[in-house]
């Protein structure tokens, strides 16, 4: 017997945390009756439906896409914007994206329909890097870049140090590019460091995650993940 949201992860219906969001909010039945408990533990033979349509074992899919701006992080929306998943709706299985990039926020994403994979590269512990390029407003003084090398604390929340490169400046536009590789994932992890310096976000997007890395793709565009990829993925996250 597992939990219900375990199960659910593992068959590619959301992450664990999305999950349980929609267990309580009566999205799920359990032989034919709504369950709203998240203790609520289950076995091979019983039938699980979401929305009234059964979760079925499904073949792994691994996809990088490159997100545009103006596009959700999600599986669906609440208000119809387009979503990540509406970008790979070739893609046969129900995948889901591993983390978020915001809204204003394009770059390199991955989708899966792996709950373990996801939730061990969205946690801290396997300190998976995420390489980040932003235009910022101001240009970081030698202090600045010294406090986000050292880490930084926002509002009374820790974050940890960065790697932290100055690719260019506009001293007449007092504009920068900044590039940052950091492996908490936080919420507006970046902007937040950024605009806690001085130096808020203009623009951002996600260069790289992991040894990952959009070469090859245009805004817009994904691929699967090669076999040699995924097993580099999970050797990162010691699930080889």
């Amino acid at each position: 017997m597992e939990r219900l949201q375990k199960v659910l992860a593992h068959a590619g219906v959301a992450s664990r945390r999305q999950a349980e969001k929609m267990i309580t909010s009566g999205h799920i039945r359990v032989n034919g009756a709504v369950v709203t408990e998240l203790g609520t533990k289950v076995g091979v033979h019983d039938e699980i439906s979401v929305d009234n349509v059964p979760i079925s074992s499904e073949a792994p899919a691994y996809i990088l896409l490159y997100k545009p701006r103006g596009v959700i992080s999600t599986a669906n929306d609440e208000k119809g914007r387009k979503t990540v998943v509406d970008l790979v709706e070739d893609v046969k299985q129900r995948v889901y994206p591993v983390g978020r990039l915001d809204y204003d926020t394009s770059g390199l994403l991955l989708l899966t329909n792996d709950g373990e994979l996801a939730n061990r590269l969205t946690h801290p512990k396997y300190e998976v890097e995420k390489t980040y390029v932003a235009r910022v407003t101001g240009i970081p003084s030698n202090d600045a870049m010294r406090q986000l090398r050292r880490g930084i604390t926002v509002d009374g929340e820790a974050y940890a140090p960065a790697k932290l490169k100055l690719l260019s400046t506009d001293h007449k536009k007092q504009t920068a590019i900044v590039q940052l590789t950091l492996h908490e994932g936080k919420n507006h992890e970046v902007k937040k460091m950024l605009a806690a310096v001085g130096c808020p976000v203009e623009k951002l997007k996600r260069e790289q995650y992991g040894f990952l890395t959009l070469k090859g793709l245009q805004t817009g565009d994904a691929r699967n993940l090669k076999p040699e990829e995924v097993k580099e993925l999970r050797r990162l996250t010691g699930l080889s």
